[in-house]
């Protein structure tokens, strides 16, 4: 792609879309396969809505089957609608580092690909501020060096809806997973 051609690129602009409601905000996170990150998340007293599906990369519309190729550069990322001052974005960002390993370069436990990489997508400059502040904090736990991205959201292209909630939904497995506001469950990754 010529470099005059990446402004006509959809894939490339910041998220267009607004939160569900006036009073929320939005955040992205990519944290590996995004099924156990966005239970994760649902669970939080304060986020009104999660959804999965595929942002950082170079194209335009993508699907599960050709992420998974890594030919795209998207990541697998969790969009979370929170009103901040129920939940504030500090807290999403505590419970982003407490559900991976930020240390390991595009894989999380047996799942291996860009796509898994770990990633924090800010729409605004108080969320990115508070992001490189809890990457420095969070450095002093481990030994190796963290390697999460920490870039603007762009744009979010919504999974296909067998993704969503798929873990409360009942995973591949059937066994449905609570998502109730406060649940400590253990999470099973795929069900």
């Amino acid at each position: 792609m010529a470099a005059n051609d990446q402004s006509a690129n959809p894939a490339l602009e910041p998220d267009p879309d607004a939160p569900v409601e006036v009073n929320l905000e939005q955040a992205q996170f990519a944290a590996g396969c995004f099924w156990g990150v966005e239970l994760t998340f649902q669970r939080v007293e304060g986020v009104v809505k999660t959804e999965v599906g595929y942002s950082q990369g170079h194209t335009h519309d993508p699907n599960y089957k050709l992420v998974c190729t890594g030919s795209t550069n998207h990541a697998e990322v969790i969009r979370v609608h929170f009103d901040p001052n129920v939940c504030p974005y500090t807290t999403l960002l505590h419970l982003f580092w407490g559900k991976h390993d930020p240390t390991t370069l595009n894989r999380q436990g047996n799942d291996i690909g860009s796509q898994y990489r770990s990633g924090i997508y800010y729409y605004n400059e108080t969320q990115a501020k508070l992001a490189q502040e809890s990457l420095e904090a969070k450095q002093k736990d481990f030994s190796k060096k963290i390697v999460t991205e920490i870039l603007p959201a762009k744009r979010f292209y919504r999974a296909e809806e067998c993704h969503q909630q798929y873990l409360e939904k009942g995973g591949r497995n059937g066994s449905k997973q609570s998502a109730a506001k406060g649940c400590n469950d253990p999470i099973r990754c795929y069900g």
